[in-house]
């Protein structure tokens, strides 16, 4: 049995890997999202991440398409209970920004697609600088105190609004952020590492990094002369160019040949390891995807085998 992790401050816990919500209603149907959401909880896993904009970009849909399979399948399967639901508020075509009447507006439309009466963990999805910090805490406060959110959390943000929203709420006494999301793995530390690192070290913040594998880079399918079949293909093999991409490949091949395990079984297990980060979030088109993102509960990396991805990916 996997142990989960705590979430930060909240009395959430967490398998430590999240499975993306982004792909439901985009590049998986609901029938192949029933199939990995199956998948995924039969191994254990209980962390399941969406936001209400997706998949909004997609022609023909409107946004909130992920929460309301997420939905469906929570009612089908009688778990609610069993599953850290984590969506988020600010993108939605119809609900941008973060306005206190936007935010509120947003999570009764959220609830509604997921079939629920609470979100587990609600995360502002950009930041909006044009709302004060002090408007923003306040309404995701009393969405916490009416019981219709368990925990807060952040994405997207500076370390300046981070830090100045934590001490809002450390002096108010009023709901406190207890995890960030940011854009973080092998190839891509420079946005989570310094400044936004410290203050979520410092305030006590699980990360739950996205793009954990990069747009797929980090799985390994992307090879010079390799043809791949995706809608993310472009983003990921630009990797492929980059000093740093060849480099931390060859790590990971060399890594994941040690422990007979999958390329992005070590990427995600190399993130599961640094400081701060509860459980990275990767998605799953097709059930054929999942053993390899949910294995990283049992792969244990040596020193020698951190220092080396660490070091290649300098």
């Amino acid at each position: 049995m996997t142990s989960l992790r705590k979430l930060g401050s909240s009395d959430l816990e967490v398998f430590p890997l999240a499975l993306g919500g982004n792909v439901f209603g985009w590049t998986a149907d609901e029938d192949q999202s029933f199939a990995v959401l199956d998948a995924y909880a039969a191994a254990g896993g209980n962390f399941v991440d969406s936001a209400d904009v997706y998949s909004a970009w997609v022609p023909g849909n409107k946004g909130g398409e992920s929460e309301t399979i997420l939905g469906k399948w929570l009612a089908a399967r009688g778990n609610r209970a069993d599953v850290v639901v984590a969506t988020k508020v600010g993108a939605h075509p119809e609900f941008p920004g973060l306005s206190a009447n936007n935010i509120k507006a947003a999570a009764e439309k959220s609830l509604r697609r997921l079939g629920t009466d609470y979100i587990d963990l609600y995360y502002t999805h950009y930041d909006d600088p044009s709302v004060p910090v002090e408007e923003i805490i306040t309404a995701l406060d009393e969405l916490v105190r009416a019981g219709k959110v368990r925990a807060i959390a952040a994405s997207n943000v500076s370390p300046e609004r981070l830090q100045e929203s934590l001490d809002l709420s450390d002096r108010e006494g009023l709901a406190r952020y207890a995890a960030l999301q940011p854009h973080y793995n092998l190839v891509s530390r420079d946005t989570y590492e310094g400044r936004l690192e410290e203050v979520a070290s410092r305030g006590g913040l699980a990360a739950v990094p996205y793009y954990a594998l990069e747009s797929g880079f980090l799985t390994g399918k992307y090879r010079p002369g390799a043809k791949v079949d995706s809608v993310r293909a472009e983003g990921a093999a630009k990797h492929l160019e980059t000093e740093r991409g060849v480099k931390v490949l060859k790590a990971l091949d060399e890594v994941a040949q040690g422990h007979d395990a999958e390329v992005a079984t070590v990427a995600l297990a190399w993130l599961a390891t640094r400081p701060t980060v509860a459980a990275p979030i990767a998605s799953a088109r097709v059930v054929e995807q999942l053993p390899a993102l949910v294995a990283v509960a049992d792969l244990e990396l040596t020193d020698a085998d951190l220092s080396k991805l660490t070091a290649a990916s300098a």
